[in-house]
């Protein structure tokens, strides 16, 4: 999103929009924070002291800690893996021995020894009790002995529940902490009473390392009794797989295996070489056959074409001679008549050479079919040769893979019996017992300190928390809070001048607020009025003829009335006005000048049926112009003719009209009004109206060509705004008036 100021033209002025997502400054965030340091600092004050009196009345916990090294590279009864895989690291080992030593079981075992299944501290919330987590609660906070029924029991419970219940008490106590990577352990127990905690821990420690070496004796007499009884199965095993081996040879006969194999080998390597050979050589047959084929045996002549007819040499003998006899009849022929007996005699040479050639061929022809038949021939014959071979090598491979196989589970189960033996033989069940895998390093001594609660870190704690919530709730509220905050604000956001404030006034009565302006008590009020009017008369030096003004604000209840009013009354001092009470829906002018309601006024000027003197009224100096008898339209009043002439004459009687509008969200009537001003003013309420509504109504004046002169800021709270540096308390001075002092008017 385009984090740059949008900027809307219009007709008169340039209306600029700042983004509302626009970069957050480090020093606005600290200004916020700044304005609201009495609060955070009271949020925390009050979590702070909470904090203190919640550790001081908490019960101390103390921490006994004993020390264990556990070696996991001890001899076993069994040295073998029998997981059948990879090594156990040593943080496996360690972790799993942790959650041993925090077993139930374990803790079953110290709090049957210890007995605290009758402490007061354990049996508070158990199951059977009704006031549990009360007494539990008291017991905590140290307070256990301010009730004397606190370790009565109200019901009778049975010891399995109350077993149950106070051991699994005692193992959230508990805590096993393996030291980085070496074979240190560290066992914590936690308790109110110190004497206890390292009785506890040492307890526990002691019921492990005495678990231990009685799973290590059980071990050591269940292996030894398991590995006899496998020793004899082993040797049943062996026995009956060497009977199988050798059962197998008889019946097959065999001796020597890999020496058979060898001869089939070679044979089958031999006869394949020779059947590559007879495949080629019927492959160059068939070629030459299919040939011949092609070409038909029929026409011999296109057999001599043939290259495996050519190479014969009696076939190029015969062709050459066949050549020359067809010469000689040529050229006799040439030289001598078809009857000429020179002619017939190399006519018949020509015949018996053609036939000899023919007759030749056809040997040739027939030689090549029988070369062809020959080798595919000896070709089946060699590959049937091959055939056997592979299946007499097949037959003996697998009679020495399934002598193979007999033969490894014989060397299998010799190998592991050997194993078991050796074992037995070499191990002995005091030299396993002799070296352990686990012994205490330190025992736990009684703790001097408690370890909770850590007062000052808790303390510390609870200040940064709530210094950190404080300042996140102010930051948050200015997040929601889309009210203008300052002069800055308003000026850069609505690109006008803010032409004075008005300093926030007790409630007090609408016919109260009119009269503050004469009234010497408020006299800033007066001074914000008196600067206000300085802005609206001087808002544009280059234009002195400001005579209409309008007064309008973004949505009801705004204060433009009473801001209109007192206007009005500043100008009356310097000059003649007139007061216009134009919100013809809602009028309240007359109200606040104390008129009768349905007072003649502006809607019967306009429709004629009361006379200007008639609808016109004098009050303390200025004139004053009610909205008059109700009407069911009136915009269309006000954008008439008639207005617009009656707007006419009264600007030859005054030097300055006020015109009271509705608001611009609330209906159309400002803007209409506003084109036949010569200067529109809009008054915002700086608490409570959203800075998108003022924005709103500024674009919809700009859009229609109003003259927009300036905005006045409503309901200013001044001592607020010097306490929370909102800086709307700059433009004019406050002077503390005595009460003898005059105000100027």
């Amino acid at each position: 999103m385009d984090s740059h100021p949008q900027i809307l033209h219009t007709g008169l002025r340039t209306l600029r929009v700042e983004p509302a997502n626009d970069s957050i400054q480090l020093m606005k965030l600290w200004r916020v924070i700044w304005n609201s340091k009495f609060s955070i600092a009271a949020l925390v004050i009050v979590v702070t002291l909470i904090a203190v009196i919640a550790v001081t009345v908490m019960t101390p916990v103390y921490r006994a800690t004993a020390t264990l090294l556990m070696d996991d590279s001890k001899k076993q009864v069994v040295s073998f893996d029998t997981s059948g895989g990879g090594e156990r690291s040593n943080s496996q080992y360690i972790e799993t021995q942790a959650e041993i030593i925090r077993s139930r079981s374990l803790a079953t075992q110290v709090v049957q020894t210890l007995g605290f299944t009758n402490d007061p501290v354990f049996k508070i919330g158990t199951p059977g009790q009704s006031d549990s987590l009360i007494k539990r609660t008291l017991v905590s906070l140290g307070l256990a002995k301010v009730f004397p029924g606190l370790n009565s029991t109200t019901q009778v419970q049975t010891a399995t529940p109350l077993l149950d219940s106070v051991t699994r008490q005692f193992m959230e106590t508990v805590t096993v902490e393996p030291q980085g990577k070496s074979q240190l352990v560290k066992v914590q127990v936690e308790m109110v009473d110190p004497n206890k905690a390292a009785l506890a821990t040492n307890t526990l420690v002691q019921a492990y390392i005495d678990g231990q070496a009685k799973a290590n004796i059980g071990m050591s007499e269940t292996a030894s009794v398991w590995m006899n009884g496998r020793i004899k199965e082993l040797a049943e095993q062996l026995k009956e797989s060497e009977t199988r081996l050798q059962a197998y040879r008889e019946a097959e006969n065999l001796v020597d295996v890999q020496g058979v194999s060898t001869i089939s080998a070679t044979e089958l390597s031999m006869t394949s070489e020779r059947m590559i050979d007879a495949r080629r050589a019927r492959a160059e047959a068939e070629s030459e056959y299919r040939q011949v084929q092609g070409l038909g045996q029929g026409n011999w002549q296109r057999l001599v074409t043939v290259p495996a007819v050519m190479a014969d040499p009696v076939v190029r003998q015969f062709k050459a001679d066949q050549a020359r006899a067809n010469s000689k009849l040529l050229e006799l022929s040439s030289r001598y008549g078809p009857r000429h007996p020179a002619v017939d005699s190399a006519r018949t040479e020509l015949e018996a050479a053609t036939a000899s050639l023919r007759g030749q061929v056809e040997q040739v022809v027939a030689g090549i079919e029988r070369n062809y038949q020959l080798a595919a021939a000896n070709e089946s014959s060699l590959k049937a040769s091959v055939n056997t071979n592979k299946s007499q090598i097949q037959d003996i491979s697998r009679k020495e893979f399934k002598l193979q196989a007999l033969q490894r589970e014989v060397d299998s189960n010799r190998q592991l019996y050997d194993t078991f033996l050796n074992r037995l033989k070499e191990t002995t069940a005091t030299a396993d017992l002799a070296s352990t895998s686990t012994r205490i390093i330190d025992l736990a001594a009684v703790p001097n300190k408690p370890v909770k609660p850590n007062k000052p870190v808790l303390v510390a704690l609870a200040f940064l928390l709530s210094l950190f919530l404080g300042c996140a709730l102010a930051l948050l509220r200015d997040a929601l809070k889309n009210t203008f905050s300052s002069i800055d604000q308003i000026e850069s956001r609505l690109n006008l001048p803010v032409l004075g404030i008005v300093p926030l006034m007790k409630r007090r009565k609408r016919k109260d607020l009119a009269k503050v302006f004469n009234d010497h008590n408020h006299h800033r009020f007066s001074e914000a009025i008196r600067s206000i009017r300085t802005g609206v008369i001087l808002a544009n030096p280059a234009d002195r003829h400001l005579q209409v003004i309008v007064m309008t604000s973004s949505i009801p209840g705004e204060g433009k009335t009473t801001v209109s009013i007192n206007l009005a009354r500043a100008l009356g001092k310097m000059e003649k006005v007139l007061l216009i009470d134009a919100d013809l829906r809602r009028s309240t002018v007359g109200e606040a000048f104390g008129f009768a309601k349905g007072r003649v006024g502006l809607t019967d000027l306009i429709d004629g049926s009361a006379t200007l003197a008639e609808c016109i009224q004098e009050v303390d100096g200025i004139d004053v112009l009610c909205a008059g008898s109700g009407t069911s339209s009136p915009l269309e009043l006000l954008s008439s003719p008639r207005f617009a002439k009656a707007l006419e004459l009264l600007k030859a009687k005054y030097r300055r009209i006020v015109i009271d509008t509705p608001p611009v969200q609330a209906v159309s009537d400002a803007v209409v009004l506003s084109a036949l001003a010569d200067s529109t003013i809009l008054v915002v309420k700086s608490p409570t109206t959203r800075s998108s509504l003022v924005e709103k109504a500024v674009a919809q004046l700009l859009q229609h060509r109003a003259p927009l002169r300036g905005v006045i800021v409503n309901h200013v709270d001044i001592k607020k705004s010097l306490r929370t540096g909102q800086r709307f308390d700059g433009y004019y001075d406050y002077y503390d008036y005595s009460a003898s002092a005059s105000v100027p008017s």
